[in-house]
């Protein structure tokens, strides 16, 4: 009649041979250090996308010229003579 063969290649192997399929520690150090990169790669790339889509929220309320007591603004070259 109809035989049907499956072919478990895992469940054939006996521990040595699963041993040599597994990954290194030095594998799974730059696998792990990969997916970092690409969480870190990740929540750059939202906060790009945040600045572009409301790009004044970013940006200090303050300038440069609101501490200066005394001076105008734009008269920073008389301030060192």
């Amino acid at each position: 009649m109809c035989s049907i063969h499956f072919n478990h290649s895992l469940a054939a192997m006996n521990g040595n041979e699963l041993m040599a399929h597994s990954l290194s520690l030095e594998q799974k150090t730059a696998f792990a250090f990969v997916g970092m990169l690409l969480i870190f790669l990740g929540l750059l790339i939202i906060r790009c996308f945040r600045i572009l889509l409301d790009p004044y929220s970013s940006m200090p309320s303050s300038t440069w010229a609101d501490g200066v007591e005394g001076l105008e603004k734009g008269t920073f070259e008389y301030a060192l003579a």
